[in-house]
Parts: C-alpha cells; structure tokens; sequence
C-alpha cells in the first residue's frame, strides 16, 4: 500500500467517524472543518466520491450537493441554490433545518421553490449517484445480514433461492452503477451515471423490503430512512426515467451510441 493509500484510508476513517456522530448543519461544520472547500478545489475526483458514498453508508446527510454544483458553475462555496427535481420543479437544499421543509425525506432541510436557473449538472449527478450507490450497499447489507440471522423451517432464510435471487440482482445493479460511475467523463455519461444509480437504488429497496419482511416496513428499522433517501435523491436534479429518456433523445439526435468504455 502507498502512501497515497494509507492517506486516503485515514481520511475516510476520519469522515465515516464524523458521519456516525453529525449530520445536517453540523456535519457541515465538521466538513468544513476538515477541509472540504480545499478538497473540492484540489482533489474533487476523491473528496466528491469518497464524501458523497459515505453520506449513503452512514445515512447522514449534508447540504454539501450545493457546493458541488457551485464549484462547477463557478459560483461561491458555501451557498445555496435552487435544484431542479423530477417534473420540472425546483427545490432548495437549505443549511439549516427549516420549518416548511417539504422534502420526501423529513430529514432533509429541502423545500420547493418557484423556480431556479440553469446550471452545470454534471458533477452534481456524479455526487448524487456517489451518495445513491452508498444508501443501497447498505440497504443490502441490512437485508443479508437479516437473512443470515433469520431462519425459517430449519434454515436461515439466505438458503432460499428466491431470497438469493433478490440478494444478487441488488448486488449486480449497484455494481453496474459504479462502474458506470467510473468512466463517467462528461455530461452524458454523468446523466447515465446517476440515472444507472438511481434504478439501483429503486432495486435495492424493492428487493431489500421484500427480503427483510414485515420487520423492513416499520419507521425504526434503518431500512425505512435509506428507502426515503434513496426516493428523494433519485428524483434530485433528474429521475432515473427522466433521465434515461434523455439519454435516449440525445442518442437519437446524434445518431450514433459512444462505446461502453466512453461512457
């Protein structure tokens, strides 16, 4: 392991730490105290990925999105700005919790607004498919360790081929979206990226609920907080379907597909 590696290793133990603790406002506070302005500036192909798969991991949230979107379209860190979400409306992902939040996921300081101006997407759909592909290994996580530990008829509940099935077809989702992620160098390939993301999300959580029963549709168990999350972000700056047709159109347009490996 180099250096890098072992640099790389120690600031994603320090983030996923903050992460279990904070959340919200405070958890931009922490961020901001660990450098994330100089880490979007200087390293955005580490810190955008590393930070934004931790948020799905852990199931914390921040308003760092704003940023991304911010840097890429030139404008001051540190603000907000109006997104767009699925069907043409506009929400606003404040830094503070908000009393009219009328986001998906109460959690979340978002409310809608009247409308908003155009700005880069790209680097914003890379981050939301980052934060998309870490809320579903965890949902993944929650509904195998829950067929391991559960038994029925004699057996733990994972010996069963319909239960592997979902398991598995979760699994090969969630890795299609990352490794569509990885080659995702510009304005298409971010558009699919986060559209792959979101379809992956929505097959985590169908399987997962399915997987973990009657136990997966109660508010305490952890499932029910990535399940809204992941409905929420899928349909921030652009919906699994929406996008997904827009690829199609732009492919049409340009009468050709680019390779897989130019995705």
């Amino acid at each position: 392991m180099t250096e890098h590696d072992v640099e790389i290793n120690l600031l994603e133990q320090t983030i996923r730490k903050t992460m279990t603790t904070a959340s919200g406002a405070a958890l931009d506070t922490a961020l901001d105290g660990l450098g994330w302005a100089d880490m979007l500036a200087e390293i955005p192909d580490i810190a955008v990925p590393l930070v934004f798969r931790l948020l799905g991991e852990t199931g914390a949230h921040s308003a760092v999105l704003n940023d991304v979107v911010a840097a890429e379209a030139n404008l001051p860190i540190g603000e907000t700005l109006p997104l767009p979400y699925s069907g043409g409306s506009w929400v606003l992902w404040e830094r503070s919790t908000v009393a009219d939040a009328t986001c998906l996921d109460a959690d979340l300081p978002v409310r809608v607004v009247d409308s908003g101006s155009a700005v880069p997407l790209a680097g914003g759909r890379r981050a939301l498919a980052w934060w998309l592909v870490g809320t579903s290994r965890t949902m993944l996580a929650l509904a195998r360790s829950h067929a391991l530990d559960r038994t029925q008829f004699g057996k733990p509940v994972a010996g069963f081929q319909a239960v592997r099935h979902r398991l598995a077809e979760t699994l090969v989702a969630i890795e299609g979206a990352e490794a569509t992620l990885a080659v995702a160098n510009d304005d298409l390939g971010a558009l699919l990226a986060k559209a792959a993301a979101g379809t992956a999300a929505r097959t985590a959580a169908r399987h997962c609920q399915q997987v973990l029963g009657g136990i997966g549709f109660t508010a305490e168990h952890a499932l029910q907080g990535h399940i809204r999350r992941a409905l929420f972000l899928d349909g921030l700056l652009g919906s699994s379907r929406e996008l997904t047709r827009e690829a199609g159109a732009i492919i049409r347009a340009q009468g050709t597909a680019p390779r897989l490996a130019h995705l």
